[in-house]
């Protein structure tokens, strides 16, 4: 049914944001533990150059979802918007906040001006994705239904802490992992042990909140665990933490282009498992796939609308993350400029 194709495009769409954005949450998480302005200079001039290129254009995968909920799925971007408008307004303030500070504490000359935008930054690239994973956790209790009013418990339960913190970790480890392979580009070994270290105790963090999480949710959120402990759902989640594994031994190894790939893979397995857990329900257990849809006329200009997407977006994206990855983006230096302003004069070029 139509409806359900438009779902899992919703799926992939939740799953390619946690896994670009999530990259540069972490990195941001990172740049929050790094240490004083001494300590943490090289960590976050490391941040800086890997996130320059492409933070902004993580951002589109987000615009998807909201596009894809309220245009396919009206019914639940009501109910989830009504009833969790408190931690989705925090996570949007983090965001905004989180791209001011990002693009204004490089250019201060000011000390105490970078040190605060740099705080901004730091402290939303924790807050954003840890409120957002709240509302995914709230929403698997059940707590929230069409019709549901805001209130703290939707989003503060015990599962909705879990989820949270489970995204921030997973988000940390996302970081870690890239930047462990923008050291290694950059030729900066001690750069490489620093990220691979907290990548390797991210994932540990991960691991223990996996377990405690098995607790919770059998109690607070069944329906989900149920999902997650077997068929489909535990496939998935043991080819995610069999990718998670892979990926501390790629790390180890120091084949940090697979890494990469292995990091974003678990990541995503667990996104596409916790989605397959709620199936048939978006919310469960009170709105279905079917009840939450839109028209079905609708449905099909969206899916027509995401076909052009894909074909006009999608070879953009994956040409600049290549040349992201590939360092074909970084910023010329000094002695770049330079060297381009004497082939000019050479040349007999005039000036611009």
């Amino acid at each position: 049914m139509i409806e359900d194709v438009v779902a899992w495009v919703l799926l992939a769409a939740v799953a390619a944001y946690a896994c670009a954005g999530g990259t540069d949450y972490g990195a941001g998480f990172w740049d929050l533990f790094a240490g004083g302005p001494e300590r943490g200079k090289r960590p976050r001039w490391l941040i800086d150059h890997a996130m320059e290129p492409v933070w902004e254009t993580n951002n589109v995968w987000l615009i998807f979802v909201l596009v894809i909920m309220w245009t396919g799925f009206p019914v639940l971007f009501q109910t989830v918007f009504t009833a969790m408008w408190l931690p989705l307004a925090l996570a949007a303030v983090g965001l905004v906040l989180r791209g001011a500070g990002f693009a204004l504490r490089k250019p201060m000359t000011r000390l105490s001006r970078r040190r605060v935008y740099g705080a901004a930054f730091a402290v939303s690239s924790l807050l954003t994705p840890f409120f957002l994973g709240a509302v995914v956790g709230g929403l698997a209790t059940g707590r929230v239904a069409p019709g549901t009013k805001a209130s703290a418990d939707a989003w503060s339960n015990g599962t909705s802490v879990l989820a949270g913190l489970l995204a921030v970790a997973a988000t940390a480890f996302l970081g870690a992992v890239f930047l462990t392979a923008d050291a290694r580009r950059f030729d900066a070994p001690d750069l490489v042990r620093y990220f691979r270290l907290r990548a390797w105790c991210s994932l540990a963090v991960i691991a223990v909140l996996a377990v405690v999480g098995l607790a919770v949710t059998r109690h607070d959120a069944r329906y989900v665990h149920d999902g997650l402990t077997s068929g489909i759902g535990l496939a998935l989640v043991v080819a995610a933490a069999v990718s998670a594994v892979a990926t501390a031994g790629l790390l180890y190894r120091a084949v940090t282009g697979w890494a990469r790939l292995t990091a974003v893979g678990s990541v995503a397995l667990v996104v596409v498992a916790w989605g397959l857990a709620q199936r048939p329900y978006l919310i469960p257990t009170s709105l279905t796939v079917d009840q939450a849809a839109g028209a079905s006329t609708t449905l099909r200009w969206l899916l027509l609308v995401t076909a052009i997407a894909v074909v006009l977006v999608g070879p953009p994206l994956v040409l600049l993350y290549r040349l992201d990855t590939g360092g074909a983006l970084q910023p010329l230096a000094e002695n770049d400029l330079r060297r381009t302003a004497a082939d000019r004069g050479g040349s007999g070029t005039p000036p611009s």
